[in-house]
């Protein structure tokens, strides 16, 4: 499949469970994964949604664990087969009428060769700690400000 259809696909997606965000309120478990090299983060941007800088990751599937679905996503978007997950905590709030749980990882790596599926994801960027941008996701400053530093661990 294409990656013009396969963003299309997605975005279409993504309509329909707002729908249903709306519709059912649902409780929903995901996972974000921070990347981090040294006093770097890795942020995405995806291809549908509000398309603002985010950390990766997805949702759990059923019978999945937390860390087992942090392994999945980042092979599936970003590439990352062999990081090493560590948990920095959760995050709850609302979001598009749905309640997150979201589980949150991080892994030191340096410079690691990522491989986009430009299907799910328009871009991926490091930025500084200190200085990340403006159009940030919702929980991206919660989950940096979780994580410990590289002078910290």
């Amino acid at each position: 499949m294409t990656v013009r259809i396969r963003r299309v696909g997605y975005r279409l997606a993504f309509r329909g469970l707002q729908v249903f965000w709306f519709l059912a309120r649902p409780h929903k478990e995901g996972v974000k994964c921070l990347v981090t090299d040294r006093d770097r983060v890795l942020l995405v941007r995806h291809t549908y949604g509000r398309r603002s800088w985010d950390v990766p990751g997805g949702s759990i599937k059923r019978r999945e664990s937390p860390l087992s679905a942090a392994h999945r996503e980042m092979c599936e978007e970003l590439g990352l087969d062999g990081a090493q997950w560590a948990e920095i905590g959760l995050v709850r709030g609302r979001l598009d009428h749905r309640r997150d749980v979201i589980h949150c990882f991080r892994a030191e790596m340096s410079a690691p060769e990522l491989t986009l599926d430009h299907g799910e994801l328009e871009a991926a960027r490091w930025f500084p700690r200190a200085d990340l941008p403006d159009d940030l996701a919702p929980y991206v400053d919660e989950i940096v400000a979780s994580a410990p530093t590289a002078a910290a661990g």
